[in-house]
């Protein structure tokens, strides 16, 4: 049974993590303990189960602003009170784990996270900020790009609900 945690920087090896994305490496390196200490994301770790100091890829949620504009006419009206979203603001899986599931496993549970929260919290939307290459991996979960940027895409809760549940 697979499971994740909060990034415990005291227990989970940030060294040897490398997703061949630079920028992502960084984030768990040297940022994501210090914007969950600020409160301003919080960032979930799948560990290795025979090495739990290994991290076999992580996650990082929290809030953004919606521009309505960018939504679909139809959302517009629908969300027209609603200021801000979910976002799924990072999701990465090491190297040595590519291939076999993971990020969808990590995906899946980060939209299960997201729609505790929006149980608690109500936003209509998660967002994706699709780093290069990934955006047909969001697609096929069916996301949508944004009408203004392509490389941010979208997804109600209400279809999130409907197709996890």
């Amino acid at each position: 049974m697979m499971n994740t945690l909060l990034l415990d920087k005291a227990k989970h090896d940030r060294t040897q993590f490398n997703c061949g994305i630079e920028t992502l490496n960084n984030y768990l390196k040297v940022m994501a303990s210090q914007q969950a200490k600020k409160d301003n994301t919080r960032t979930f770790v799948l560990e290795d189960k025979n090495d739990n100091s290994h991290i076999i890829g992580f996650y990082t949620l929290t809030m953004t602003p919606i521009n309505l504009k960018a939504l679909p006419d139809k959302l517009q009206k629908k969300h027209q009170s609603s200021t801000s979203g979910g976002l799924i603001a990072r999701l990465a899986v090491d190297q040595r784990y590519q291939g076999k599931g993971f990020g969808e496993w990590l995906l899946i549970d980060a939209l299960r996270k997201l729609i505790a929260a929006s149980d608690i919290v109500a936003f209509p939307v998660v967002i994706v900020d699709a780093k290069e290459g990934a955006k047909q991996f969001y697609q096929h979960y069916g996301f949508q790009s944004f009408e203004d940027t392509k490389h941010k895409l979208f997804i109600t809760v209400s279809d999130l609900r409907a197709s996890l549940y």
